[in-house]
């Protein structure tokens, strides 16, 4: 593939870059031991990726600690620009970066595609942001002092990944970080670490100074995050994964009372109203469940829909998504690409078998298929809420519907999970509405069945999360307050 790179920006050298980021340096890990990364379509190895010993992990703290002082004292319009720079150079590079996500994760192209855009704005985003940061000055009610409120970087801060969104989950947190004064050590997923590695190099290539943005691959990943959580010099831990893994990881950051930001685990419900359009709802419910595969914290998870719309919705459903074409990603013809991994896989397949043995029926799909990670798109009807499927976040192109009676029914049922992240309803604007107000979910789209932005606030209620991501509240997360009291 041809890359352009902007003019002034330097060129990518290595189309893929397998080492450890630390203090500026491209270097293996310490041991020199390496693990593979694969081809989920194929089960090819694609590189052998540095393994970072607890030497290295300490390495990248101690990098982002000495670069903090000046890397904050920077001008947010100087840190704007290096942002601004990575943006181009990844808009630039859009089509390589989007090869790497297919080849690591295993996604189809044009998911891959509208990744790498929708990572690469949050660097243009935050670019903006970081000449924004707002602040307060005011006489208190007594009239006694004027009160000064100021936003100062948190400091070191520790970003962990997941491998569903590996260009876009690192972009979230990084440019935040970046644009708020902070440093940062990266922790990607185990399985996508180029993708990780691709977005480093072009921030590098941007200027971002030495030991600002480090580049971390642990093997095993929990002992290693838990020691840097415990090292002084870290303020601040974003991170983005299984609800399970976070509330592990805010124990261990209570121990040194850290900030933790966390975009967790999602069971989104899909509500058809009655009366709703079905064209509209079908088209949504493609969009909103088949997106990355299914493999989204965002997918719709529980399709709950009107019984006199149920068979008419599950029945072209299945027509639609029997259309799909399944194969490797980087064929721009499939619309349907692999798991990212055969053990991913094997839980997908795992769970509709045991929907089937609670009485769901299987209208399309139901069988893997391959070689390679693949799992076809699947319809479940007859699903029982409460079902062990019902209660389970997917991460698979399987849509499991459930027929209801009563709207406060469906209300009921959606609110029923400890999640809490997104919701989609489907149905007149103003029904719709009065529903999405009272849907326990950080976010909820009406009638549109793609909601990420930039721009916007992203993050869940109950057990999906704690902050948000991204819009102006992004930055917010990586600065504290402070406030002044002075007798002018």
């Amino acid at each position: 593939m041809t890359v352009t790179t902007p003019a002034g920006a330097p060129a990518r050298t290595d189309p893929c870059r397998a080492d450890l980021f630390i203090g500026g340096r491209w270097r293996p890990g310490g041991d020199g031991a390496r693990f593979p990364v694969i081809d989920p379509a194929d089960g090819s190895e694609l590189a052998a990726f540095a393994i970072a010993t607890d030497a290295d992990c300490t390495a990248a703290i101690e990098a982002a600690e000495a670069a903090f002082p000046a890397w904050a004292a920077t001008p947010p319009r100087e840190r704007s620009e290096i942002l601004r720079r990575a943006y181009e150079i990844l808009t630039a590079e859009s089509g390589a970066l989007a090869e790497v996500i297919v080849r690591e994760n295993g996604k189809a192209l044009a998911d891959a595609r509208g990744e790498a855009a929708y990572a690469t704005e949050f660097f243009r985003w935050f670019a903006e942001e970081a000449v924004r940061v707002p602040g307060d000055f005011r006489r208190s009610p007594s009239g006694d002092k004027t009160i000064i409120v100021s936003r100062q970087p948190i400091g070191v801060s520790l970003l962990v990944t997941p491998w569903n969104f590996p260009a876009a989950m690192a972009t979230r947190k990084i440019a935040p970080a970046l644009a708020a004064g902070c440093t940062v050590v990266l922790k990607p997923a185990r399985e996508t670490p180029l993708t990780a590695a691709y977005v480093v190099d072009a921030l590098a290539r941007a200027g971002v100074p030495d030991g600002v943005v480090n580049l971390v691959t642990p093997v095993p990943t929990g002992p290693a995050v838990a020691a840097m959580l415990h090292h002084p010099a870290v303020r601040k831990l974003s991170f983005t994964g299984s609800t399970e893994v976070g509330r592990i990881l805010l124990r261990e950051a209570a121990d040194t009372v850290v900030s933790a930001s966390m975009e967790l685990g999602g069971n989104a419900p899909f509500i058809v109203l009655p009366g709703a359009d079905l064209e509209q709802a079908v088209a949504g419910a493609l969009v909103a469940k088949m997106r990355n595969g299914g493999s989204a914290c965002t997918a719709a998870n529980r399709l709950y829909v009107h019984r006199s719309l149920h068979d008419a919705f599950a029945t072209r459903l299945a027509q639609e998504l029997g259309r799909f074409r399944t194969g490797p990603g980087i064929d721009p013809a499939n619309e349907l690409g692999a798991l990212v991994s055969t053990g991913e896989r094997d839980k997908v397949a795992a769970l509709v078998e045991g929907a089937v043995r609670e009485g769901a029926h299987v209208t399309l799909g139901g069988e893997p298929c391959g070689p390679g990670a693949f799992y076809p798109p699947t319809v479940l009807v007859d699903v029982a809420h409460g079902s062990t499927i019902n209660r389970t976040e997917i991460f698979g192109p399987v849509s499991a519907i459930v027929a209801y009676d009563d709207v406060e029914d469906a209300i009921r049922m959606a609110n029923d999970t400890i999640f809490g992240l997104i919701a989609y309803v489907y149905g007149e604007t103003g029904a719709a509405l009065a529903v999405a107000q009272r849907i326990d979910a950080g976010m909820v789209a009406v009638n549109r069945a793609v909601l990420s932005d930039p721009a916007a606030p992203f993050g869940g209620m109950k057990q999906s999360g704690l902050g948000r991501e991204g819009s102006a509240e992004g930055i917010l997360e990586f600065l504290e307050e402070k406030y002044i009291g002075v007798d002018l």
